[in-house]
């Protein structure tokens, strides 16, 4: 059984859970950062950190989908975004609100950096999802 818990007391947080619990027993896949690169290893969405979260969002969906879960199942998220201000932070936060990654909620933190691993990366995505 899964407990996706609002806190009362705490400032409600806008589309993600203070805390998700996990009874014993349930499968779970921490997977790593999903990142803005095609099949061919490519870039998508140079300058963009809307079009990358999209794409990042795909290649999670799919790195989920073969392991048995998918984006509903996500328990924790990190958002990593290169940017300096929280307009920024907030143009992918969005992407993400709309995706299927707000189904939950679940428990998730988003980061400005200064810095990420490939040449021209804004955006990266870490999960921690529930394998019914």
């Amino acid at each position: 059984m899964v407990h996706r818990m609002i806190t009362e007391g705490l400032f409600p947080p806008p589309d993600y859970a203070h805390a998700v619990v996990v009874e014993a027993g349930r499968r779970l896949a921490f997977m790593a950062g999903a990142v803005p690169l095609d099949g061919n290893g490519d870039l998508v969405g140079a300058d963009d950190p809307v079009a990358q979260t999209r794409q990042v969002l795909a290649n999670l969906r799919t790195a989920l989908e073969a392991v048995g879960s998918d984006l509903s199942q996500v328990l924790s998220s990190t958002v990593y975004v290169v940017a300096d201000t929280p307009e920024d932070l907030g143009r992918v936060w969005d992407v993400v609100r709309r995706s299927e990654l707000a189904v939950g909620p679940h428990a998730s933190t988003l980061l400005g950096v200064s810095c990420l691993g490939y040449t021209g990366q804004l955006v990266e995505i870490t999960v921690v999802a529930a394998v019914p």
